[in-house]
């Protein structure tokens, strides 16, 4: 019998433990959860301090009793200090102090990741949050149970962009602070001036390119300065700048690191040391466009990873197909979606991208309700390959379903024009005849043509 230790309650670690279980029935699995929240949501907090999610119990995948029902002991409380692979030995501090040792056959790490604290003085003060946990929401909440007037996100990504929303749905006046020139970075500056006018329209105030230099208390309150003459006065400062990779425990081991510090794992997830698997947010990701290693830490892929590790752990031969980075994200009413490679993104790995933008109905205008979507497409020159896609347009509009048309086409290696091929569904309340993304595809090929080059696959 194959006992099988998994470290981590969150997604990679529960789809580990969960797929063991189903590959070998007989197996011993036991996963060790740092704190008392198996499996819950943590892209779902800021939903939870929105009050959209009252109830933070809600926000579990699984409730614990799912989970044992599976056949899979959970250790709540637990934390993971030390492996020893020689004696396949993990260290464990426990509840009340205690250190225990837990043997293994096979062990996946699923540590995630930690946010950034920048080295900003005046970071730990009293009122100044990080959002990453069950713990840090519930220190959010408790201080948004005492009705703050006013509030300073630093970092303008998908936390900070979330948390903008929900703040400001509690009644909080926000302040979103974004070091480089447009909010959400990770899609083009073109679309990131939409989402920071929806912003400003629901009354956040935007303050792109400015560097947050310090924090200091004032009159029971936080005054927050940067660069330009940046002043803020605030209850509430929540820093998110991003997170790196959790490596901590399988560095005891002497598991090797690769891109930015991310446990280095093969398609199988294993890790340099024998008989140790990573997954989730603290390892490597296989980008399946580029065919190398990136870190793309997602939800999406922590659970792809640890359904791949907990099936090979357990006697399985599974590879982890890839990741394309497919992201959305809702900002008030409005959604921004993203997959594959940008244009500089494509440029740098070799590719000759041309990138063009159309803005389309989002079903036929017509039928009442009609609202336009903004799709850029990236594509090869020399291949006619798709590389890319992005989409910003109403929250109904549908786009994050098709954002993942492109992924699916990315995936499967089509060419832009390919896409104008796809059979895709058509009634006048969802789409048109040419859905808005082949609609996109065929602006794409005819700017191609424009340019007095076509790849074969487009049709002079």
């Amino acid at each position: 019998m194959t006992r099988l230790l998994v470290v981590g309650g969150s997604d990679a670690g529960i789809a580990a433990a969960l797929r063991a279980r189903e590959v070998d029935p007989d197996g011993d699995v036991t996963v060790l959860v740092a704190d008392a929240y198996p499996n819950h949501s943590i892209c779902g907090l800021p939903f939870f301090l929105s009050g959209e999610t009252p109830d933070w119990r809600d926000l579990a995948h699984r409730t614990r009793a799912d989970i044992e029902e599976h056949g899979v002991r959970l250790l709540l409380d637990h934390r993971a200090e030390r492996i020893d692979p020689d004696r396949r030995q993990v260290e464990v501090s426990a509840p009340g102090g205690r250190t225990v040792t837990l043997g293994y056959d096979q062990l996946v790490v699923g540590t995630g990741a930690v946010p950034v604290r920048p080295p900003l003085p005046g970071i730990d003060l009293p009122g100044v949050h990080v959002l990453h946990t069950m713990d840090d929401s519930f220190a959010v909440a408790a201080l948004l149970a005492r009705r703050p007037r006013s509030a300073v996100i630093i970092g303008a990504g998908y936390i900070g962009t979330e948390m903008a929303d929900a703040l400001t749905h509690r009644g909080v006046d926000v302040t979103l602070v974004e070091q480089l020139p447009a909010v959400l970075p990770t899609v083009d500056p073109e679309l990131g001036a939409e989402v920071a006018a929806e912003l400003t329209r629901h009354g956040v105030e935007v303050a792109a390119a400015t560097t947050v230099e310090r924090i200091e208390a004032e009159a029971g309150r936080l005054r927050v300065e940067g660069s330009g003459g940046f002043t803020a006065a605030a209850d509430l400062v929540l820093v998110a700048v991003g997170v790196r990779p959790d490596t901590a425990l399988a560095r005891t081991a002497g598991a090797e690191l690769g891109v930015r510090g991310a446990v280095r794992v093969d398609r199988a997830m294993r890790t340099s040391v024998d008989g140790v698997y990573a997954a989730g947010d603290c390892a490597e990701t296989w980008h399946r466009l580029l065919e190398q290693p990136a870190y793309l830490p997602l939800g999406t892929t922590a659970h792809k990873q640890g359904r791949a590790a907990g099936e090979n752990a357990a006697g399985g031969a599974r590879t982890f197909a890839g990741s394309l980075g497919t992201q959305v994200v809702k900002v008030f009413d409005l959604a921004a979606a993203r997959t594959g490679l940008r244009d500089h993104e494509a440029r740098a790995a070799g590719f000759d991208p041309l990138t063009t933008g159309t803005t389309v109905d989002d079903h036929k205008a017509y039928y009442p309700g009609a609202t336009r979507l903004r799709i850029r497409v990236t594509g090869d020159r020399r291949s006619g390959r798709l590389l890319g896609a992005q989409i910003l347009g109403a929250a109904s509009a549908q786009v994050a379903k098709r954002i993942d048309v492109y992924a699916a086409a990315l995936a499967a290696g089509l060419s832009v024009d390919d896409v104008t091929d796809l059979d895709l569904s058509y009634t006048p309340p969802f789409s048109a005849p040419w859905d808005p993304v082949q609609a996109a595809a065929t602006d794409w090929t005819r700017s191609l043509g424009e340019r007095g080059v076509l790849p074969a696959t487009v049709p002079a």
